[in-house]
């Protein structure tokens, strides 16, 4: 048996809520504590797994993603959390798979083109595509009853009736985006972005210089607007970490142990 079959995968959790969701469903987890960081060893449906919170901001999560695959030599890291919608048709309740991933507050002009990290020639990285189909796969099939997912009561209250799957731009920087104006002026400059966060494109970048494939999924909690501070606390309780165990329970569930 190869390496990379019995690598484990990294589960990469933005909010302690998704982690111990994730946690619970795991029989056999052991803790290794590193850097201030508990990273979580173990099995789900068979699969071998790391399972670990980012932290805030793009440092913490690229430090998070270089001990992953530096300490445990994951064969996969994917990325579950929270996003604002920026894209219409982006609302609260849904799901964005990244396609593409890029840091929106990343410039070192006129010496690099806007975006571009400096030195590689690039300012996009692109998520793993066959783990982003089985993804968007799962999430349509998880998400045409979100009563069973998370209750009436949170469909009601967040307007979750109709959630929907979306794939493309997921664009990341230090800054919680929670202005009309802000998220406004994203969408002018980067008008195919679909959703904002604060960690997945520097993740991406880590996996990219390693080789190892990445996938990113965010539930979208606000529209990075002036009620995006919201009840996000309990948005996140009570729809995203359903979300996401649900997700990624049901992507390992379903992946071929020795792939």
């Amino acid at each position: 048996m190869s390496s990379l079959v019995t690598a484990p995968i990294a589960i990469v959790a933005a909010m302690h809520e998704e982690l111990g969701a994730l946690l619970a469903r795991m029989p056999d987890e052991q803790r290794v504590r590193i850097a201030g960081r508990d990273f979580w060893i173990g099995h789900l449906h068979g699969q071998p797994v790391v399972a670990v919170l980012s932290r805030i901001g793009k440092v913490a999560a690229a430090v998070t993603a270089a001990m992953l695959l530096e300490r445990f030599a994951v064969r996969a890291i994917v990325f579950t959390g929270v996003a604002g919608g920026l894209a219409p048709g982006v609302k609260v309740g849904d799901v964005v798979v990244a396609t593409q991933l890029l840091q929106h507050d990343l410039d070192a002009s006129p010496i690099f083109p806007k975006y571009e990290v400096p030195l590689m020639g690039l300012s996009r990285f692109t998520a793993d595509a066959a783990i982003g189909d089985a993804l968007a796969a799962v999430a349509e099939e998880t998400l045409r009853d979100p009563v069973a997912l998370v209750g009436q009561g949170a469909v009601d209250e967040f307007g979750l009736q109709s959630p929907k799957v979306h794939r493309g731009l997921l664009v990341s920087g230090d800054r919680f985006v929670s202005t009309a104006a802000e998220s406004e002026a994203l969408r002018r400059q980067l008008p195919d972005a679909l959703a904002v966060e604060m960690e997945g494109a520097a993740v991406a970048q880590a996996c990219h210089d390693y080789g190892v494939p990445f996938a990113a999924i965010r539930t979208i909690s606000d529209r990075a607007d002036d009620e995006a501070h919201g009840d996000f606390a309990r948005f996140v309780a009570e729809v995203a970490s359903r979300y996401s165990l649900a997700l990624v329970d049901a992507w390992l569930a379903g992946r071929p142990a020795a792939t």
